[in-house]
């Protein structure tokens, strides 16, 4: 998430992000020291061989950023006429320390944001994405592929504060018990990953959770008690009272490989039978009435108001 601002990553953009909270303590620009003392986060996108590039390039990024409510952003461009941007606020000896920091050239730009943790990477991604297709850098011609793995087993709910489940509830902890006994919750990794290929999920697995005693523990976590658990998913826990084998695995979706391969933008546009707007598939004319006939061969009973 650091590192290109999604969990499912275009890596055909080369573009990285990097953490630049360090570097402006006591830098000399105010806005983001003071960004940077009262616990946001500050981050940097390298940009080569965009030094010489236009204010308005650059105004275009911060009037977006603002859209995105983010306050905006701020950059030093190496040029051919000298460093622009905020550089008039940084030293000679920041300047070289923010080209050895986050590998800038002459001729090179750097873009800065900052913000609240929980919203400046993905912020970070999209200007990463943005600004990659502006300076021409994405290979349209490649399938980059990649294994997301490691994702977290719980996060912090924005709202309520409340940890909760943030990509699978029945997939198996790493560390097992000793993990949920004794972690904070939110260092808690679990075995599920994902395969991604230029920024669409292919496929999506994990290893699944198949010891009641972990599966109670899990889900007490997140603020449900055995009686839940019983409750909502009586068949599987008692299958694995009686034991089960590990197990784990993935299916890449066919409709989403035949968007990659025919270079549609849209899963729609490759699926056979698409659901409109209204989740109605006009080809198959559903949904539709049934007949009596067929509800009571289904054991379907329906309450309907007589209107």
């Amino acid at each position: 998430m650091l590192k290109y601002g999604s969990d499912k990553p275009d890596l055909r953009n080369p573009l990285v992000i990097a953490d630049a909270t360090a570097f402006f303590n006591n830098s000399g620009f105010g806005l983001y020291d003071t960004k940077a003392a009262n616990g946001e986060q500050i981050r940097a996108i390298a940009a080569p061989n965009a030094g010489d590039k236009p204010r308005s390039f650059f105004d275009k990024f911060d009037a977006y950023a603002k859209e995105e409510g983010m306050g905006g952003i701020a950059y030093v461009a190496f040029s051919s006429a000298g460093a622009k941007g905020i550089a008039k606020f940084l030293s000679e000896e920041k300047l070289n320390e923010l080209k050895q920091t986050f590998g800038i050239n002459d001729g090179d730009a750097v873009l800065f944001m900052g913000g609240a943790p929980k919203l400046i990477n993905k912020f970070a991604g999209k200007v990463r994405n943005k600004l990659g297709e502006e300076l021409g850098l994405f290979d349209y011609n490649a399938f980059k592929l990649c294994w997301i793995v490691d994702f977290p087993m719980y996060e912090e709910n924005e709202e309520t504060g409340k940890v909760e489940f943030s990509h699978n509830p029945f997939s198996m902890p790493q560390g097992g018990l000793d993990a949920l006994l004794n972690k904070n919750p939110l260092e808690i990794l679990a075995y599920q990953y994902d395969m991604v290929c230029n920024g669409v999920e292919l496929a999506s697995g994990a290893v699944r959770n198949h010891q009641p005693e972990i599966m109670y523990k899990a889900f007490e976590i997140a603020g449900y008690d055995h009686s839940v658990v019983d409750n909502k998913f009586g068949g599987m826990i008692n299958a694995f009272k009686y034991g089960a084998p590990p197990h784990a695995g993935c299916a890449p979706g066919i409709d989403r490989t035949v968007m990659l391969l025919l270079d549609e933008p849209i899963i729609r546009d490759v699926i056979i039978f698409p659901l409109n707007g209204k989740a109605q598939d006009l080809m198959m004319q559903a949904p539709n009435t049934v007949t009596e006939e067929q509800l009571k061969e289904l054991h379907i009973k329906l309450d309907l108001d007589n209107k």
